[in-house]
């Protein structure tokens, strides 16, 4: 879904514009900027740019970066690492993985599981509406109790025993491969314009995943490491000659 920078339904006129810059693969510029979109605040233009590069953060995990500081040229990079994105699709869709990011967020801090309602509450505030097409990702409820499930990011179960039926949030395989409960908890302090050690409770419990995470890794290097030396040692009994 290509964006028109003249659609009247957008969230802000500066949003629309970086964005379309995005989709075009087009980089942004101050002058375009004055030009098209800022005209009577052009005093106020490296403000408005910051918080116009806030909202492209926590929304779309997008980064803005200066590429020539001499004419004021700037570029977005996907600085989320997960890999939703990178998928072969049209790749100048608007990115989603913060519209992911936030729903994890949601699942993190209500104990690692979420009821639907618990998701839409945040969504909603996000100007997110099921049922309602949105230009970052089209159809939201297709795109996190759907897409993002078909994708491993997201598990979308019914609640046992419920009547009527009601259904909750986990995160699934290949978020917890690919992002961690402290890059989520970043992505919500910054939506609060705190620090992550402001949620106690929560730091401790990212603070854990990152010690069983760097446990998990090291074991792997050395089940590895101990993989290759017995191949090495066997190499080279067979190789050996007998005396």
């Amino acid at each position: 879904m290509v964006l028109d920078p003249a659609d009247p339904n957008s969230q802000s006129p500066k949003i629309q514009r970086i964005l379309y810059k995005y989709q075009m693969k087009e980089p942004v510029t101050k002058a375009d900027m004055l030009r098209n979109v800022i005209q009577m605040y052009k005093n106020h233009f490296y403000k408005i740019l910051r918080k116009a590069s806030e909202h492209l953060e926590l929304a779309f995990g997008l980064d803005v970066k200066e590429v020539d500081p001499n004419r004021n040229i700037y570029v977005l990079v996907n600085k989320l690492e997960l890999s939703y994105d990178a998928k072969p699709s049209d790749d100048r869709e608007v990115p989603k993985t913060g519209v992911l990011m936030t729903v994890l967020g949601v699942i993190f801090t209500k104990g690692n599981c979420a009821t639907e309602e618990q998701v839409w509450e945040l969504l909603n505030i996000m100007g997110l509406y099921a049922g309602r097409n949105n230009f970052i990702s089209g159809e939201p409820k297709k795109l996190i109790a759907k897409d993002l499930v078909q994708e491993r990011y997201l598990e979308y179960c019914q609640v046992a025993n419920s009547d009527p039926p009601c259904y909750e949030f986990l995160w699934g395989p290949r978020a917890r491969a690919e992002t961690s409960k402290m890059k989520v908890l970043e992505v919500l302090a910054k939506i609060h314009d705190t620090v992550p050690t402001a949620f106690p409770s929560w730091y401790e419990e990212a603070l854990r995943d990152v010690g069983e995470r760097a446990r998990a890794r090291a074991a792997a290097r050395a089940g590895t490491a101990a993989l290759a030396s017995v191949r090495s040692r066997a190499i080279a009994s067979s190789f050996s000659c007998p005396e």
